[in-house]
């Protein structure tokens, strides 16, 4: 994708000029609490308004040259830091994280940030339809069920390509990410949860009744299909159709059928 200045098309920068979504991120922005770290500074469409709020600021911006002009217009608050975001050590403590991610990059930046601890939310410019599939609009991704026990996503709404300059060939999407208070699966449990979902959306079968049976044999037959019916699940839906909460159930069905051998015998009751 060209941009703004020549010869910074490998840093995939396409800058946001639209008022009115500025307004609706810096709004998002303001409904929570604590410091800011932006990824993405550019040069400072989101981050100048952001400073009005009169919090701490963060940007984080790989293009040297905007982040010195950048710095020069920011007050004291704001700290401009020149870096590349998936290299970058976040805070550990509290903070918000915001910012227009460079669409070839997204699903990368995207594993970072839910990898990183400290954050309670993020208010992120992507893709439209990653934008979309991360919230689950239409069915969930794999990379959605493996992290909704910690997080909650939703989609706010379709920026279009038109409000970028240049213009991507695709339209963006606005999204928000927060950190569950009460986490659905312990954090002890995270490696074994998503080892599951990978298991669960790679194994074969038509509809989730055969999908879970091969995917978990630990549990029998008769619970996988009493699990179906206290969800109300089609026997012919498929993972994507999931929800965060039947995702945790299903990870404790199988966990208490793992701790009991051999299951099929037992039929996993404590």
């Amino acid at each position: 994708m060209s941009t703004h200045r020549p010869g910074r098309h490998e840093l995939g920068q396409n800058f946001l000029t639209d008022r009115t979504t500025i307004d609706t991120i810096v709004d998002l922005v303001a409904r929570t609490h604590g410091s800011i770290t932006e990824i993405g500074t550019g040069d400072g469409a989101l981050t100048l308004p952001l400073q009005r709020l009169g919090r701490h600021l963060t940007g984080i911006e790989i293009d040297n040259r905007r982040a010195v002009r950048l710095a020069r217009r920011t007050n004291r608050s704001t700290t401009i830091v020149n870096a590349d975001f998936l290299r970058y050590k976040v805070p550990t403590t509290p903070h918000v994280l915001v910012g227009n991610l460079p669409f070839h990059e997204t699903t990368a930046m995207l594993r970072r940030i839910l990898r990183s601890p400290g954050w309670t939310d993020a208010v992120l410019l992507v893709q439209w339809e990653v934008a979309r599939r991360r919230a689950g609009v239409g069915g969930a991704t794999m990379m959605t069920a493996q992290w909704w026990p910690w997080f909650e996503f939703a989609l706010i709404g379709r920026v279009p390509a038109a409000a970028f300059r240049p213009r991507p060939s695709v339209d963006g999407g606005l999204m928000t990410i927060t950190r569950r208070a009460r986490p659905l699966v312990e954090r002890p449990e995270q490696e074994r949860y998503q080892d599951l979902v990978h298991r669960v959306f790679t194994a074969k079968g038509r509809g989730l009744s055969q999908i879970v049976a091969a995917a978990s044999p630990e549990i029998p037959r008769q619970r996988v299909q009493g699990w179906i019916r206290k969800h109300q699940i089609s026997p012919m839906a498929l993972p994507k159709s999931l929800t965060a909460g039947q995702w945790s159930d299903l990870f404790r069905l199988h966990d208490e059928c793992r701790s009991f051998a051999p299951a099929r015998q037992t039929g996993c009751h404590r």
